[in-house]
């Protein structure tokens, strides 16, 4: 299991990953954008939302990625008290068993604001994200075997 910093931002991922880069070093090993997504019925994205990041993965060490993306309100279910600096840092937990993704999951959500349901998702990965009982906002990543 892997724990990383995700930070959310509404269109300033960019200048703010560009910004930490410089103070970490090293590369992106991900920058994926909205505009990149597959095409689905419903989402509609204005033409600055389609260079809005998606995903970014910033590696700081061999233990540590520092992640984030720009919230669309079609794509990320809305935080109830509003997307504000203060409330856009998750803990994400990474890993590779879907029965311990399943429970961690479960057990750490009880009591709190479910954002997105625990599910299959167009990376290959099972996701989630929920904010817990003490107000701790949390993501599970779980990479799904993807051999048929």
């Amino acid at each position: 299991m892997q724990l990383n910093h995700y930070l959310n931002f509404e269109g300033e991922t960019e200048a703010a990953f560009i910004f930490y880069q410089s103070v970490f070093g090293g590369e992106f090993s991900i920058l994926t954008r909205y505009g990149d997504l597959p095409s689905e019925d419903g989402v509609v994205y204005s033409e600055q939302q389609k260079s809005w990041v998606l995903h970014v993965s910033l590696p700081i060490n061999e233990f540590t990625v520092l992640m984030g993306s720009d919230v669309h309100e079609q794509f990320c279910s809305p935080h109830p008290l509003g997307l504000n600096k203060g409330n856009n840092h998750y803990i994400s937990i990474n890993l590779e068993d879907e029965t311990e993704a399943r429970r961690l999951f479960n057990q750490l959500s009880a009591g709190g604001h479910i954002e997105m349901q625990l599910q299959k998702t167009f990376w290959g990965a099972l996701y989630g994200a929920f904010t817990d009982q003490f107000g701790i906002k949390w993501m599970v990543n779980c990479q799904l075997d993807l051999e048929p």
